[in-house]
């Protein structure tokens, strides 16, 4: 098959434009087409009232080998690649060594998922509850501010990207085209079928739950097993080689493969590594607060006369501004026609975070607007990054009222620095509620300098960015891990044979898919490593 690339229609054509335009470009008749399919499906918006639908589609076609030779230079015209995933290894049926999985995040779910198709049946252990149970403790905090320290958004089956807007796209580069491994194993698991040709595909966290539940019947099928409610408490670890885990409970389980995807808010674990021995070190993570405007505020700044077209739904936006104090402020976890979640997973603090449903259809847009921090800004310790968040999130508790609630300001009275009073035309959609105030003492100076610079550049960039009645939520302190447990080319801790730090929670992705990618290449750095063959790992 043939792949056109960057195929250009407007936003209402008719589905035989399609063909025709397919047969223009190769420079055929409609007969010679016998069949194409899209591959991938995109939004040129850059003209709001000028918008495209952008095609890659492959395509069947008489006579192909001959066209090929005639096209072949055209650079939006390529071979159709073979995207189909290939297991790099099959376990033994003598097989007696299970491998562990800790966590059951998108990371901890395709590791398990991958080893469990090849025939290692996995042992994945998860801290928190399964995720309907999860689910009604997470609303527990939402609607009776009750938190459970081991059930919430951060912990529990489907990890912290099971209330967010379910993304499933990324930035990282993928020859191997892992993502689409993921993305098929979602379908199968009961994902909407269009997350396959989308460029911008989502599930959203109300169809998560049902995905994530059958991806662990998938793993059961195949002979792993899951346990929920089974915090790790230690590692077993001699003479630099993991053997095994101890549970919260007091239970040991021997095995010297532990792949750890344990999210970038398991702290206790976090310091356990390092008390431990195992090499962990700072890494740059990101501060700020979420921000809310009305979703058809963003609608008409992104797409014109085209806003609520049934075709380009919620728009989103992605913004970003260099400061003069060297400072980087930039949009974050984008949630068009969503809320603003409670998201701590410690008593006394507060946390927030973006989640839409899958219809994005919520009156309020919402995204992070956050500054970026790096090990400089608290060098004492590598877990400093750690104690930082955590005086942020207990000073938002305090400032929000201790009850959960958080603190929020509007957005003109944040640029006149002064307290806010009274909300104005932007309802706050966080639950339990926003207790207005003044944020200038929730971040560190150097942030909130940061903030107050950009947002006006941002109105430049999307009119009414910065109205005066948007509101600005805090504290956003979980944007990404503040540590990274290095690994090396194997995958494995670079002083701790048999574990293999994976996911965002290690330092090594951000979001759901690339935190499911590198899930899949742990699982296949296990399986190799199981079989004697870690000097493989290269397709």
């Amino acid at each position: 098959m043939l792949r056109i690339t960057e195929l250009k229609l407007p936003l209402n054509h008719e589905e035989n434009q399609i063909k025709l335009a397919i047969c223009s470009l190769l420079d055929i008749i409609e007969e010679d087409l016998i069949d194409f399919s899209i591959f991938r499906q995109g939004v040129d918006a850059r003209k709001k009232n000028d918008i495209y639908l952008v095609y890659t589609i492959d395509v069947l076609i008489k006579n192909e080998q001959a066209i090929w030779a005639r096209l072949s230079n055209n650079l939006s015209i390529s071979k159709t690649p073979d995207i189909t995933y290939q297991f790099v290894a099959q376990a033994p049926a003598t097989l007696t060594t299970r491998p562990i999985v800790i966590g059951t995040g998108p990371c901890g779910l395709f590791a398990g998922l991958i080893l469990a198709q090849m025939g290692f049946k996995p042992l994945i252990l998860e801290r928190g509850k399964s995720v309907r149970e999860r689910t009604k403790d997470t609303f527990g905090l939402w609607r009776n501010q009750l938190l459970n320290p081991e059930s919430n958004v951060q912990f529990g089956e489907g990890g912290a990207g099971t209330f967010s807007d379910g993304k499933l796209y990324t930035q990282i580069k993928d020859p191997q085209h892992y993502g689409r491994k993921v993305l098929t194993e979602f379908v199968k698991a009961g994902a909407p079928e269009e997350i396959l040709r989308l460029s911008k595909p989502h599930i959203g966290t109300f169809r998560l739950v049902s995905v994530v539940e059958h991806m662990r019947a998938s793993i059961e099928k195949l002979g792993g097993e899951i346990r929920f409610q089974s915090r790790v408490e230690d590692l077993h670890i001699e003479k630099g080689r993991v053997l095994g885990v101890t549970l919260a409970n007091g239970e040991s389980i021997n095995s010297p493969y532990i792949v750890l995807a344990v999210g970038h808010s398991a702290r206790d674990t976090f310091k356990m590594l390092y008390e431990r021995g195992v090499y962990i070190e700072a890494k740059s993570f990101s501060i700020g607060f979420r921000i809310e405007h009305p979703q058809s505020l963003i609608d008409r700044c992104r797409y014109g006369t085209f806003a609520g077209h049934p075709k380009l739904g919620a728009a989103d936006y992605k913004l970003v501004h260099h400061c003069q104090n060297n400072r980087s402020v930039y949009s974050f976890c984008m949630c068009p026609g969503g809320t603003v979640v409670a998201a701590t997973s410690e008593e006394g603090h507060v946390v927030t975070n973006g989640m839409s449903q899958y219809s994005r259809n919520e009156r309020n847009a919402n995204s992070g607007i956050v500054v970026g921090i790096t090990p400089e800004d608290y060098p004492e310790h590598p877990l400093a990054g750690i104690d930082l968040q955590r005086r942020l999130e207990a000073h938002a508790f305090e400032l929000g009222g201790g009850t959960y609630h958080a603190p929020g300001q509007l957005v003109g009275d944040f640029l006149q620095a002064k307290p806010s009073t009274a909300l104005g035309s932007v309802l706050p959609s966080y639950t339990p509620g926003v207790q207005l105030g003044d944020l200038a003492t929730a971040l560190p100076d150097y942030a909130i300098c940061a903030i107050r610079e950009a947002l006006p550049i941002f109105d430049k960039k999307i009119k009414g960015f910065a109205m005066p009645d948007a509101v600005l939520t805090g504290v956003e302190t979980r944007t990404s891990s503040p540590i990274r447990i290095k690994r090396n080319e194997n995958y494995q801790s670079i002083n701790t044979i048999g574990l293999f730090p994976a996911g965002e929670g290690a330092g090594y992705a951000g979001g759901i898919l690339s935190a499911a990618v590198d899930g899949i290449k742990v699982a296949e750095a296990v399986a190799l490593a199981m079989l004697g063959k870690t000097n493989v790992l290269k397709r």
